[in-house]
């Protein structure tokens, strides 16, 4: 006979959880009392909140992408009952919300009308109350500390021990945030830059950072001048530290970094860095690989992560830039993949002069730009990294194949393919809306491209563009340190002026449903019309004509080659739809185009 739900409800979990001063309960039971999606976001998985009630107080709550399958699959329903596995309580500006990771529904507790009357948890906290760090509880995350009745320190999550008992709240990576006090990451340097100077007309000083990992995720860290001098000797990649605050919690300058991470940090006065004697039980770096056969589709100027045989190493060589006129030392590798592709791949500086790895060893590279010299090739950024023959499963992959059969194979050569990606369309490619989502395309760890007839409904104005170096074929961001002085961290000089370049975010159309794509400069250019530099001078000087641009280039309709994608933000993941080239539409190309459609469905 079932259990009395009513009894095996936690009441007073969910109030405890933002009180660290009542008894805890390490998986709650409560029940479900209302469930609804939240107002669709562009180019984003759905989301559901959900209202979960122990009877005494009910709480919102939002469901991570992960458990979106509870709902979808309709076995979290309204009046069921749920044990909270994995969850992360946020108390911001007096609101208090859930995030929910992880839950089991109670299914042998059935359904049931809602129990008691329930009252939403108070959402004023106290003027004298401290704010609280995040509380984070489910496997591989870690609590906040709680401090018990007779003093001592018991953990709602077990956090890992630190080395000092002075240590704050152990965190995860991810959990990070500016709303985040008194904190401590355990992580790995995986990137040290050298230092960096700047100089200008009011100041000048110097800077270094280095990328930091643990289990949850990866963020980048910045020292300034007197933390320069203090701590880049103490760095080692390679090595795993203890970092506490004080320690400023930023939005991430995405310039400067190709980690996904929306939050950087920078090292202040009293940040303190402690080498741990553990170094084990924290990863040596992480990837997210695109296969050499897959760069033809890859956006110039992306940054990416690749993986290969090498082939070849070439010798080192001088090229003079013909902005700063200093000399800079490179060295031209050749990589392989079980694709049955080659590509070129060019290595800067030290990295260049120091490259000592034989050829036919398997190297991963982390943070390679994407570029279309001579078709598609790749460049190591300074902030990047190579790891010969890691010890991970691609790598025992390819050394399998590589030595199975790959040694004695052909490749082809990304030289030859530098106008795929604009070649023509082919009928058998052509997919509805409709079919790009019942099909899933992009839901599967492999890029999946397709061609698309829709019509552009909606422009998104809002950054339709970014300021980009000036320097030939670098192209990153540049930030304005005074009027006349533009940084490019990457070139390390500054420039007068940026080169503004596009990279729009567009609705699409067709009779199966809507869709949103990410354009980039090329495509930008030819569907506005004009290049991002004229737009943002026009919008500065007149605001109707930049409007009634934006105005024109609506409601058009063209033919894209596109590109799905899974991208992973952390627990979340959504598939990006990204836009290679675009054409107009030729009224006589598609009315032979669906002709060929019509015939190949004739019944015979």
């Amino acid at each position: 006979m079932a259990s009395d739900p009513a009894s095996r409800i936690s009441t007073g979990a969910l109030s405890a959880i933002f009180d660290e001063t009542k008894p805890q309960i390490h998986e709650p039971i409560v029940q479900c009392v209302q469930i609804k999606p939240l107002p669709p976001q562009q180019n984003s998985q759905e989301r559901y909140r959900a209202v979960f009630s122990d009877i005494t107080n009910y709480v919102q709550t939002m469901l991570a992408t992960q458990a979106n399958s509870f709902v979808t699959s309709g076995v979290l329903r309204r009046g069921c009952f749920v044990k909270l596995k994995g969850f992360q309580a946020n108390s911001v500006k007096g609101k208090k919300i859930l995030i929910i990771f992880d839950l089991e529904v109670l299914q042998d507790l059935g359904e049931a009308e809602k129990i008691g009357e329930p009252k939403p948890l108070e959402n004023k906290m106290e003027e004298e109350e401290k704010p609280q760090p995040t509380t984070i509880s489910s496997n591989g995350f870690y609590g906040s500390k709680i401090q018990g009745a007779q003093g001592q320190v018991a953990s709602r999550a077990q956090p890992r021990p630190s080395l000092n008992p002075g240590h704050a709240t152990m965190y995860p990576i991810e959990a990070l945030s500016p709303y985040c006090h008194k904190w401590t990451i355990k992580a790995r340097c995986t990137n040290k830059s050298p230092i960096k100077t700047w100089q200008n007309k009011n100041s000048g000083g110097k800077l270094f950072s280095v990328n930091l990992l643990d289990d949850s995720g990866e963020i980048r860290a910045t020292g300034f001048n007197d933390q320069c001098d203090a701590l880049y000797d103490l760095f080692q990649e390679g090595g795993v530290y203890y970092i506490s605050s004080p320690c400023r919690v930023q939005i991430a300058k995405k310039q400067f970094s190709n980690l996904n991470n929306d939050y950087e940090l920078t090292f202040e006065r009293d940040t303190v860095v402690e080498k741990a004697e553990d170094q084990s039980d924290v990863p040596q770096v992480r990837f997210n690989f695109t296969t050499i056969g897959d760069l033809q589709s890859v956006e110039k100027d992306t940054t990416t992560d690749v993986i290969g045989v090498l082939k070849d190493a070439g010798e080192i060589n001088q090229i003079v830039s013909k902005t700063t006129s200093k000399p800079y030392n490179k060295r031209e590798l050749t990589l392989v993949d079980n694709t049955g592709f080659s590509v070129r791949l060019t290595v800067w500086g030290s990295t260049a002069l120091d490259f000592n790895i034989p050829p036919e060893a398997v190297v991963a590279f982390k943070g390679v730009k994407v570029s279309d010299f001579g078709g598609r090739s790749l460049s190591l950024l300074s902030s990047g990294s190579m790891t010969a023959d890691p010890d991970i499963e691609e790598a025992h992959k390819l050394r399998g194949w590589y030595d199975a059969q790959g040694r004695d194979e052909n490749f082809n050569s990304h030289a030859s393919l530098s106008n795929a990606a604009t070649s023509t369309m082919k009928a058998d490619n052509f997919k509805t809306v409709a079919q790009v989502r019942e099909e899933q395309l992009g839901m599967s760890e492999e890029a999946v491209y397709f061609s698309l007839k829709a019509t552009v409904i909606y422009i998104k104005q809002e950054n339709v563009s970014y300021p980009a170096c000036l320097s030939e074929g670098c192209n990153k961001k540049v930030t304005e340190l005074d009027p006349g002085q533009w940084r490019c961290e990457r070139c390390d000089k500054t420039h007068p002026r940026p080169e503004y370049r596009y990279i729009m975010l567009i609705n699409v159309s067709d009779h199966t449903g809507q869709l949103w794509l990410s354009c980039f400069d090329d495509v930008g250019r030819l569907m506005m019309g004009t290049s991002a530099d004229q737009l943002t001078e026009l919008r500065e000087n007149d605001e109707k004509a930049a409007g009634e641009l934006f105005q024109n280039a609506n409601c058009r309709t063209w033919n894209f080659r596109c590109r799905a994608k899974i991208d992973h933000f952390g627990d979340q993941q959504r598939v990006r739809y990204q836009v290679s080239s675009a054409k107009p539409m030729n009224y006589s190309e598609e009315a032979s185009r669906l002709a060929d459609m019509i015939n190949s469905y004739s019944i015979v």
